[in-house]
């Protein structure tokens, strides 16, 4: 915001004609916005990129810390603070440190534009050192998902794989279902041996038979018949039916973690990558263009690599948002406080 309505207005007439014409005064002051806005927007996606690294890889700390206000209000403070060390006093000091100028009359660039240590030194820590710690902790973020995800497929698999048998055996549904069953395979041979002593008693007394056979039946009607084979095969489906039911639930559940884990290592590449486009152009030929004092880099490339350091800084407040439902639920909460009452 402050880049586009400040430091964009003020350079296009340079871009266009060729000359500062705004005086020395509001030149340093245009190259201190200029090179603040650019470095604080590289260390905020750094501070980003670590804050996100430390709720996925440190969640029970990152939570206990979260309300935590100062703390947070003391880390941005220091991004601005770093971004302005890095070139302001350069920037502001650079010819009374050395005695003179070298900017001719109509022109407005750094003191040190030219000089090689210098800017080596300042694009490793604006550029490489940063660039090469984002990749780190998104790349750390990346693998912790993968592994929580490798965790929870193989948890997955070992339920999956459960035989029915062993699920039977730990339900007590199930081992008086078996023990109904059982009970039904040994009944024809019980009812054999009865048939038998049935006749066995007609053939001596009528009398002694019927006593018998009152008192068989008796027997048998008081025996404990707790189900039959149809009861025990509806009740080994019913634990079937609910297995199925159990798989299915985890396997969705498993794929919805699996879309979302991909979709978080997705947003995160596309963060980084457009990071390194955006600036890797300007940092290389910045350093090329002071080893060669602008004689081997034409202006047209530098004048593209330039914007592009602009239009990072003009994606990120687009890009978080979309990548991330916490940024997004932060700037409606900023700009919309009603519209986030009324979400679900």
């Amino acid at each position: 915001l402050v880049a586009g309505a400040f430091c964009i207005p003020l350079y296009v007439p340079y871009v266009l004609t060729g000359r500062w014409i705004f005086g020395r005064s509001l030149c340093k002051l245009w190259l201190v916005v200029d090179y603040l806005l650019c470095t604080s927007s590289v260390f905020n996606i750094v501070l980003i990129s670590y804050d996100r690294f430390l709720s996925v890889t440190r969640a029970v700390a990152y939570r206990a810390q979260q309300g935590n206000t100062k703390r947070a209000v003391l880390k941005m403070v220091m991004v601005w603070v770093l971004a302005f060390l890095l070139y302001g006093p350069a920037i502001i000091s650079w010819e009374y440190i050395s005695g003179r100028s070298i900017i001719p009359t109509g022109e407005c660039y750094a003191e040190f534009f030219y000089n090689w240590y210098f800017l080596m030194t300042a694009s490793t820590l604006e550029f490489f050192t940063p660039f090469i710690s984002v990749m780190f902790f998104n790349l750390s973020i990346y693998l912790n998902i993968q592994k929580r995800t490798k965790i929870r497929l193989d948890i997955f698999h070992e339920v999956h794989n459960q035989s029915f048998t062993e699920e039977m055996e730990m339900s007590p549904e199930a081992k008086l279902s078996l023990k109904c069953c059982k009970w039904e395979q040994k009944e024809p041979a019980e009812t054999l041996d009865l048939s038998k002593s049935k006749a066995q008693a007609a053939a001596s007394t009528a009398s002694l038979g019927a006593k018998d056979l009152l008192s068989t039946s008796s027997e048998s009607s008081g025996k404990p018949k707790c189900c039959n084979k149809k009861s025990c095969k509806n009740s080994a489906s019913t634990l079937s039916l609910e297995k199925r039911m159990k798989i299915v639930s985890q396997s969705m559940t498993q794929r919805f973690r699996l879309s979302r884990d991909k979709k978080v290592a997705k947003s995160l590449a596309i963060i980084v990558g457009i990071f390194g486009i955006c600036w890797a152009p300007y940092t290389l030929l910045m350093i090329i263009r002071a080893g060669c004092h602008g004689h081997c880099i034409s202006d047209y490339w530098y004048e593209t690599s330039f914007w592009l350091l602009w239009i990072n800084s003009a994606i990120n407040p687009v890009l978080y948002p979309l990548c991330h439902y916490s940024f997004r639920r932060a700037f409606i909460k900023l700009l919309c406080p009603k519209k986030l009452k009324i979400q679900p």
